[in-house]
């Protein structure tokens, strides 16, 4: 089977943590039962195992049964959560992957050891249809381990590897924006509401918009003010839309969120403990 893939165990079953492993097993990476999940609630345990993961609420037990591990907690959890494992960690077998917030190699290092390999990626929760869009960066490890890591995101979505000093900013448009784009769906949806629509099918036709205006970016290597030229003429409704938006900020409302979040991120992670 999979015998070249390495081991694997998700500290964390949240959101992304959680998506992470519902997305490898989609995309035929891993059977459910190979995934090691960990969370601190047994209830909620109980019912992630309803989707065939291996689960505990053992991080050190999970450590040590995998090769590849991917740190999923809140920044404000992963303290206490490298004290725990601290002991199990095997600078020669183990590899470190961390979807933290704010987190830097460094400051895991300081935890678990200068010598550990430690690659921090940060993808959005559309990892779980395969549509993720992954930022990863690493000081200290080497090119196939970080091609490895590379390649297990890139069957759940697209990933690329940046410099390090750019991930707190990848959280924000990646991470933060699923829930922008969603909310600006969500906008859309509403004004079609107003104008005449059902909600459900303002929603759906406003999320298949969205959806095409996206295709058409990514597709043809296209740039927004290309496609948008496409569709505004002179004296037309849709620049009378357009500008009415940007009458209200609509850009720079977008930009100042991102901006935000960005800062916000870079602050969630107190290093003391």
């Amino acid at each position: 089977m999979k015998s070249k893939l390495p081991t694997i165990a998700i500290l964390g079953a949240g959101n992304i943590g959680l998506s992470l492993a519902k997305g490898l097993v989609k995309a035929g990476k891993y059977n459910a039962k190979e995934i090691i999940v960990t969370r601190r609630s047994k209830d909620r345990l109980s019912e992630i195992s309803n989707f065939g993961f291996t689960v505990t609420d053992k991080n050190a037990e999970a450590v040590s049964k995998a090769q590849l591990i991917v740190i999923a907690v809140l920044p404000q959890q992963l303290n206490d959560l490298l004290k725990t494992i601290s002991s199990k960690i095997d600078v020669k077998k183990h590899i470190i992957v961390s979807v933290v917030s704010g987190v830097s190699t460094k400051d895991i290092c300081d935890k678990l050891g200068k010598n550990v390999q430690v690659i921090r990626a940060m993808p959005n929760t559309a990892i779980a249809i395969g549509a993720s869009m992954t930022c990863i960066a690493s000081s200290n490890t080497s090119e196939e381990n970080l091609a490895t890591v590379q390649s297990l995101f890139e069957t759940v979505g697209e990933a690329i590897i940046i410099h390090e000093e750019l991930m707190t900013s990848a959280t924000a448009l990646n991470a933060c924006g699923i829930a922008f784009f969603l909310r600006a769906i969500r906008a859309a949806s509403q004004g079609g509401v107003e104008i005449g629509f059902h909600a459900e099918d303002a929603l759906r036709m406003a999320a298949q918009t969205a959806k095409g205006a996206a295709a058409l970016l990514l597709e043809g290597n296209s740039h927004p003010e290309n496609e948008i030229d496409k569709v505004t003429s002179p004296k037309g409704c849709t620049i009378a839309g357009l500008n009415e938006m940007e009458h209200e900020g609509f850009s720079s409302a977008m930009i100042k969120g991102i901006v935000t979040s960005a800062r916000k991120a870079g602050e969630l992670y107190k290093k003391e403990n």
